[in-house]
Formats: C-alpha cells, sequence, structure tokens
C-alpha cells in the first residue's frame, strides 16, 4: 500500500519486491527470461543469436530492439505443433514486420491484424489473404471493403453497426464476407484492468449475458452474403492459469448450443483468443505451448460433452508468447545518480538512452521488467537499483527494481529482456525521440528489418 506521504515513507519502500532477491552473481542471467540463443561469455559479453550485444551496438548505436529470428520461429513452431487440430493465428498487434510477417507464414501460422496498416504490412509480406483475421472494435465502412476485398479468411464483429456495414460491403462488392462474433463471457481475468478484456464493462464484444450477443448471431445468420463462422472470446493478457478459458468456454459454447438449437445455425469455428503470459521477472510461471494445448482442447471437449455437441475447429491467437521472450532491448546507461532519502535511505538512479517513447508498458500498465549489465564482467557488490528513461515525466521508468553491479557506470551497455510485445509497436515520438531499430540477429549475422528513425523522419510530416 502506498504511504500517504508518498512511496519513499511506504514500508519495504528501498527493499524491493518479495520476489526479487539479491543474485549470487549479477552476471548470470535468469534463462527464462531470454531468447534461447542468449547467453553470457566469460569476460561478460551478452550474446543473441550467436552476436554479441557490443558489435551490434558499435555497428547500430542504442537503443534498439534485438529480435532473435531462431526463437521466434521456435516459438512460432511450438504452438503450431503443439495445437495441431486449431488453426493458430499470430497476433500481428503484438509486433509486426514485413520479415515478421513472412516468418509467420513460412512457419504455417495464420496471422491476426487489427487496422488497416496491419493488414497492409501483412499483404505487402505477402501472407494468403485466406490466411488472415481482421479485429477492431470500430472498423470503418472503408476498412471493411478493403478486407472483404482482399478476402481475407475471416472479419471479427464487434458491434451492431458492423453487423450492418457488413452486409452492405458483401450487397455492394457480391463477395463472401466471412464473420465471426466476438462476445464477451463476464470473466474476470486474473490480469491489469487495462488489459483484461471479457468482464461486462469494456469496450470490446457483444454481452452473452445481456442477450446481445445472439442478436448480432442473428443477424449475421439472416444478411445475405455473409458467412457465419462461430464465435470469439478472449479474456484478457498476461494470463498463467487456464481456470478462466474454463468460465469462458461453457459459457461461449452455451451460446453456440443456442444458436443451433434456435436458429438451426451449426457454426463450425470457435476462437478462444490469446492472451499467453510470459515470463517478464522470476515472479512469472508461464506455461508451455503443449500444456496449454492439453488443457484447453479438455475444458473444450468436456463442455461440448455436456452440451451434447459437436466440438467446433478452434484456433486460438498467441502473440506476446511468440514475439515476448525472443526480442530484448540495449541500451547504453547515460548517468547514474545516488538520491538520498529519509533515514539516510539511497535510491540509485540508473538513466539509459530510451525510455517511455520505445517502452510504454511500466507507465501504462505498471509492468515488471528485469535488465542485466550486457557488455562486461562486474565483480562488484550488486545494488538495488531503478532504471529509467530520458523523458520529461517522473512515471518515465523502464525497470523498477533490480539488482545492478555497484559499479555500474556512464557508457555500461544495459539489455531488457521480454520486449519483443507492445514495446515497438506501442513506441511514440513523445518528447520528439526517434523510435528505435528492430534487428534480427540469426547465426551471428544482425539484419535491420525495422529501420532506426532519423530526424528527415520527425520532420516528413511537420509542415511548418
Amino acid at each position: 500500500m502506498t504511504h500517504e506521504a508518498g512511496w519513499a515513507h511506504a514500508p519495504g519502500a528501498l527493499r524491493g519486491p518479495a520476489w526479487l532477491q539479491p543474485p549470487a552473481d549479477v552476471n548470470t542471467l535468469v534463462p527464462q527470461l531470454w531468447p534461447a540463443t542468449a547467453h553470457k561469455t566469460e569476460s561478460g559479453d551478452l550474446v543473441v543469436g550467436g552476436l554479441p550485444l557490443a558489435d551490434l551496438v558499435a555497428e547500430h548505436n542504442t537503443p534498439a530492439y534485438v529480435l532473435d529470428e531462431d526463437d521466434f520461429r521456435g516459438r512460432a513452431r511450438a504452438f503450431r505443433d503443439a495445437f495441431a487440430e486449431y488453426d493458430v493465428y499470430y497476433a500481428g498487434k503484438a509486433f509486426l514486420s514485413v520479415a515478421v510477417a513472412r516468418w509467420v507464414a513460412e512457419e504455417g501460422l495464420h496471422l491476426d491484424v487489427c487496422s488497416a496498416g496491419e493488414l497492409t504490412v501483412a499483404l505487402r509480406a505477402g501472407v494468403e489473404p485466406a490466411r488472415i483475421g481482421y479485429h477492431g472494435n470500430n472498423k470503418t465502412v472503408a476498412e471493411l471493403r478493403r478486407a472483404v476485398s482482399a478476402g481475407v479468411g475471416r472479419v471479427i464483429v464487434d458491434s451492431f453497426q458492423e453487423v450492418e456495414r457488413l452486409a452492405m460491403v458483401a450487397a455492394d462488392t457480391g463477395l463472401p464476407a466471412r464473420a465471426m462474433v466476438r462476445v464477451t463471457a463476464g470473466v474476470e481475468a486474473h490480469t491489469h484492468e487495462y488489459i483484461a478484456t471479457a468482464h461486462e464493462d469494456q469496450k470490446f464484444g457483444f454481452s452473452i449475458t445481456s442477450g446481445d450477443a445472439f442478436e448480432a448471431v442473428r443477424r449475421l445468420h439472416e444478411a445475405p452474403g455473409v458467412e457465419l463462422l462461430g464465435l470469439h472470446s478472449h479474456i484478457g493478457s498476461q494470463i498463467f492459469d487456464s481456470a478462466g478459458f474454463e468460465v469462458a468456454a461453457r459459457r461461449v459454447l452455451g451460446l453456440h448450443a443456442r444458436v443451433a438449437t434456435e436458429l438451426g445455425a451449426v457454426m463450425p469455428e470457435m476462437d478462444l483468443g490469446g492472451g499467453f503470459g510470459i515470463a517478464y521477472t522470476t515472479q512469472d510461471d508461464p506455461r508451455e505451448p503443449a500444456q496449454l494445448a492439453a488443457e484447453l482442447t479438455a475444458i473444450v471437449d468436456h463442455e461440448c460433452r455436456a452440451l451434447d455437441v459437436a466440438r467446433p475447429r478452434l484456433s486460438i491467437e498467441p502473440g506476446r508468447a511468440i514475439v515476448g521472450p525472443a526480442m530484448c532491448t540495449v541500451y547504453t546507461v547515460g548517468t547514474v545518480k545516488q538520491v538520498t532519502l529519509d533515514a539516510g535511505a539511497v535510491r540509485t538512479y540508473v538513466s539509459v538512452d530510451g525510455g517511455m517513447s520505445d517502452n510504454i508498458r511500466t507507465a501504462l500498465y505498471d509492468a515488471d521488467y528485469s535488465c542485466t549489465l550486457a557488455g562486461r564482467r562486474s565483480d562488484a557488490t550488486p545494488v538495488l537499483a531503478r532504471v529509467v528513461g530520458k523523458h520529461c515525466e517522473a512515471g518515465d521508468i523502464v525497470v523498477r527494481d533490480e539488482f545492478l553491479p555497484g559499479d555500474i557506470a556512464p557508457g555500461d551497455l544495459l539489455a531488457v529482456p521480454g520486449t519483443g510485445a507492445y514495446c515497438r509497436s506501442m513506441a511514440s515520438n513523445y518528447n520528439h525521440a526517434l523510435r528505435p531499430p528492430v534487428i534480427a540477429v540469426k547465426d551471428g549475422v544482425a539484419r535491420v528489418i525495422v529501420r532506426r528513425e532519423t530526424e528527415d523522419d520527425l520532420l516528413a510530416t511537420d509542415l511548418g
């Protein structure tokens, strides 16, 4: 609980959270937080994809996102193989580029997009339109027309206005519009309020409880030119247990059965969403894809037997769980400041050359991250530090609490793991910062797949 006089006065404020313990060796990596190829040399250099980050920085500078291609592809294959009876859609909102869209297609996954821009990237990458799903809670007629004209495999309908718009587009174009209905199952997922998406009081989907979901299904079922595929449910993000999925599946399958009984419409598909959690710190314990597949399939099969309905073709939408651990961000330390607080307590602030413009999640979601010294070995005693950015906000925090070597100094490299999801994709030009590049590494070779912004880019839209 926050002290009324401020965080610095709260009991244990400088001891860090209970799960964060002083390391026996500050140079050691916690493997589950990093890409599979990540390791440290005896000299303390952090190596990812066969390339020391110090070498990458010497050529490309900092800050930079470093994406391990083999790790990304390996996680994509793990979901594809574990969920072999499902359609696996990579959730592009986590991070999407032309190169990543191609990797997704090459590994046999489908692709989920939620904007015209993401659809443009997918089509530029050559993703087969029939393997694309189109999300979003406010799709315009123009967006729907483009999606249907491109031949996307499914449009996830999110409002009664979209029901009307999609029906109109199908009639105008004469092309089939394949639709799923996003429903809210009234499940309170155990995650941050802003990323819990299946409770009733939020912007997504049609409520099952109120009857809106059934009515949306009925209207789509009766709309000429619209092919009703099924129901879509997404209960939130960064979820570690299947309890929420169990409750959601029961309610969504109940609606599925009701539609078959009352409307005579046997919907062939059902999407269980994504939101599978990853390890950002040692407090996180995510499930492996095979375990997730076994648990979700058992849940659905149990509910189908109880309702005496055939199991529909299932799909899931992992995004964070594939790209999150495959990427890290490397920064250069600019300043180190010891701030003396009441009773002589000292807070060590380590400022880096990025911040909330390249990782907004700590400020937005109160997210926890880890980090490590990336360019050398240190034998100094660990100190509890706070890694902060260079922006004009007190909340510009990258890593709230981490043990770093006591000799951390300007010019050192720091790497933050688990930054693949919602970091580059939510990056901004706050304070007119230039967004960092995304550099793919594989077998000791670095390849820029999204280049660093320049001042010319920054001024290109400023008409003066």
